[in-house]
């Protein structure tokens, strides 16, 4: 087992210039080193690898809530869509991340530092041809913050299907469920 390149990101909690398509073209192709560190850096030295070595490469993206993992992965998949020239690079990631709404609406919490926060873990799996274009993907979902369910701090809510089943309580397919249409009537789960 090797460890390849180290990347230390921060969110600056804006929109920067830095990952529109001229920069992926900059990293096009470039080795690791000749320009400056950046995520486009390491999904290039990746790319390059899988297609060198005809090997499986992984890129490990960590960090607490709001350090930008969903947006990261999202760069990554636009990189490798953009680079492959894959016909189906019309924003893939959109694709793959919304490939599963229903764990999105599961599994996504308000925080103190993010109204839209992945309390799940994602393991993305992107597949490649033989000649390197995206051919699919597979996202699977681990590690649950299953305590959310029946507590939250101060300033942070529920999953969002909580609040979604609550506004639908008087549905006919939700009757059952006996939800109230406030979230605070259902104290249980709020």
């Amino acid at each position: 087992l090797a460890v390849g390149i180290i990347l230390v990101a921060i969110n600056p909690y804006k929109q920067l210039p830095i990952y529109g398509d001229a920069i992926i073209h900059a990293y096009s192709g470039q080795n690791m080193g000749d320009m400056d560190p950046h995520i486009f850096a390491v999904a290039e030295e990746a790319y390059k690898q899988m297609a060198r070595n005809n090997k499986n490469q992984s890129i490990i993206v960590s960090g607490e809530s709001g350090a930008g993992k969903t947006v990261s992965a999202r760069y990554t998949m636009r990189y490798f869509a953009t680079v492959s020239k894959s016909s189906s690079n019309a924003h893939v990631e959109d694709k793959v991340l919304a490939s599963n709404p229903i764990t999105e609406a599961v599994g996504n919490a308000k925080t103190t530092r993010n109204d839209n926060s992945s309390r799940f873990g994602k393991y993305t799996e992107i597949s490649f041809d033989q000649s390197y274009q995206i051919i699919g993907a597979n996202m699977r979902t681990y590690l649950l913050e299953k305590s959310r369910v029946v507590f939250q701090s101060e300033n942070e809510r529920n999953y969002h299907i909580f609040y979604q089943l609550c506004a639908s309580a008087m549905q006919p397919e939700f009757k059952h469920l006996k939800l109230g249409r406030s979230p605070e009537k259902n104290l249980f789960f709020i």
